[in-house]
């Protein structure tokens, strides 16, 4: 074995799944297609909003939150109309999210090292009506730093497991196999790309200068969604929603291509609900591109510090369609 667990995808996801692994004392492969420079993967883009019921922060507002409440918000936008099937695991995960999220999930994050703007901001509030769709208070708590707030410390914390010999990073390995022996998923093969040294979000080179195969008693799929595959995102396109259209800017980085749930299914795994996608109508252009038709979205009334890239000058945020929020510039 060459490791404990396998991840796949370095990108929030697997970055959470990695520190849960090595403060357990697993030792963990991290494969990831990019260059260390993308670690965080869509999530370093993002706003940096965050789920909380109940939290200081609204209750300082007087804003009256609670887990019943937020499931019924929950319910009312998810519309689970599939429990026989495909939603029956939604439905339980859904549950016990909001859950998490009116109890350990803020504590555990501060712990890490993450904090909040001292308000909570009402994102998706749809019709604003209890059981109806959409968040009927506000919820959506800002992290500080944003999106690079919420992904460092579990970036940080990758880094001081590989110094400590509990994870071994393994950029550009690109996965195209799971490989499954007795029912079983023991492992991954794929292509080891060109070295690569683009800046965060770009697009790097594709060109195989070898193979490679991984083992490990567990393997764990975190590559993210198809928000920059226009091809899948027409292919699975909702029926209700007429033609897909033509044209179509992006959130997201080229490496947001969803080949691995293909290969995924292609190992055994079910895939469900393709059809219910989410993307922002109200994109534009962004005109200073990092990635293929990079698109934002303008939020305005609101500055927000961005750390790494800003300094203490306020930039506008802004989020992105289709797929994952806000790239700031």
């Amino acid at each position: 074995m060459d490791a404990d667990v396998i991840v796949v995808g370095a990108g929030l996801a697997g970055l959470v799944a990695a520190h849960e692994l090595t403060t357990a004392g697993k030792k963990v492969a991290l494969l990831d297609q990019e260059n260390a420079a993308n670690l965080g993967g869509q999530a370093w883009w993002s706003f940096g909003g965050l789920f909380f019921v109940d939290s200081p922060e609204q209750r300082r507002a007087r804003i009256s939150d609670s887990v019943e409440l937020a499931w019924s918000d929950w319910r009312g936008s998810a519309g689970f109309d599939r429990l026989d099937d495909e939603d029956s695991w939604a439905v339980k995960w859904a549950r016990a999210y909001v859950e998490f999220a009116a109890g350990e999930k803020r504590s555990w994050l501060a712990g890490l090292g993450m904090s909040w703007l001292p308000f909570a901001g009402w994102a998706e509030r749809g019709d604003l009506r209890a059981g109806g769709h959409g968040n009927s208070v506000p919820r959506f708590h800002i992290t500080w730093g944003t999106g690079t707030g919420v992904a460092e410390p579990f970036i940080a914390s990758a880094r001081r497991a590989a110094s400590a010999g509990l994870l071994e990073f393994r950029h550009r390995h690109r996965v195209d196999e799971l490989v499954v022996e007795g029912g079983a998923v023991v492992g991954v093969r794929g292509k080891l790309l060109k070295n690569d040294d683009s800046a965060r979000g770009v697009s790097s080179n594709r060109e195989e200068i070898d193979d490679f195969e991984v083992r490990a008693q567990a393997v764990i799929v975190t590559t993210g969604g198809i928000g920059a595959n226009h091809d899948l995102v027409r292919q699975y396109w909702p029926e209700r929603l007429g033609t897909a259209p033509k044209s179509m800017i992006t959130g997201v980085p080229r490496y947001v291509d969803g080949r691995m749930l293909g290969i995924a299914e292609a190992a055994g795994a079910r895939l469900v609900n393709r059809d219910r996608m989410w993307h922002y109508t109200e994109g534009i252009r962004n005109w200073d591109p990092i990635w293929p038709a990079h698109g934002i979205r303008i939020l305005s009334c609101l500055y927000v510090y961005k750390r790494q890239t800003c300094g203490p000058r306020p930039t506008w945020p802004s989020t992105t369609t289709p797929g994952s929020s806000s790239p700031r510039r």
